[in-house]
């Protein structure tokens, strides 16, 4: 007998694994300089654990069905795991529980004014250029009309930097596009998926610290 879908993300996306080493690293204080070091609760020190319990398959069933649409995999997975989390790295303070996750149109319009009206005028990112990854990429190869359609899943009080998964751009096998969305950016950062942007903030965090 093959694996159930849920199996397959569990082997796949290893949100654990991955989770428990940034908690480690944000809270030691020799591995993370002190002067940088957030004030964690004392709960959140003695776990270990930057995130929370995670969400319920009920839970999740009800946002799809108050968004419309089935969560991204990797994404449906990590909240599974941990239903939000607190900082990622010093811009991102905080993933959204299932609960407070919407639509950016809804929960930010003037993040999607401000970038859409800057963009007016320009021309069109072609798929090639769109479509590149990683270091190649740059940040000013944004699709503004997409903006309205992604789905907010994160917050920083005070700031524009944002964590958003783009339902307009999926992969085969359903992921939604990640964009890391920042007032110091021409644009955005963009991953195939939820799962490679948390890598590639990881990433950089671990490079920081």
């Amino acid at each position: 007998m093959g694996n159930t879908p849920a199996q397959d993300d569990r082997s796949r996306y290893v949100w654990r694994d991955l989770l428990q080493r940034w908690s480690d690293e944000w809270l030691d204080p020799v591995l993370h300089e002190q002067e940088r070091a957030e004030p964690f609760p004392a709960a959140v020190r003695r776990a270990r654990w930057l995130g929370s319990t995670g969400a319920t398959g009920e839970e999740l069933d009800a946002l799809e069905k108050r968004l419309g649409v089935s969560l991204p995999p990797s994404y449906r997975q990590f909240l599974l795991i941990s239903n939000g989390w607190l900082n990622t790295t010093p811009d991102i303070h905080h993933i959204l529980p299932a609960h407070e996750v919407g639509w950016t149109r809804d929960l930010d319009p003037e993040l999607v004014t401000d970038w859409t009206e800057g963009y007016q005028g320009a021309e069109r990112v072609g798929d090639e250029e769109y479509f590149l990854y990683g270091e190649a990429q740059s940040p000013t190869t944004l699709r503004p009309e997409y903006l309205p359609h992604t789905l907010k899943i994160s917050h920083t009080p005070n700031a524009t930097d944002v964590y958003l998964l783009n339902p307009c751009v999926l992969t085969p096998d359903g992921e939604w596009e990640a964009w890391y969305l920042a007032h110091w950016l021409p644009g955005a950062v963009r991953y195939p998926s939820f799962w490679d942007l948390m890598n590639g903030e990881y990433e950089d965090f671990h490079g920081e610290r």
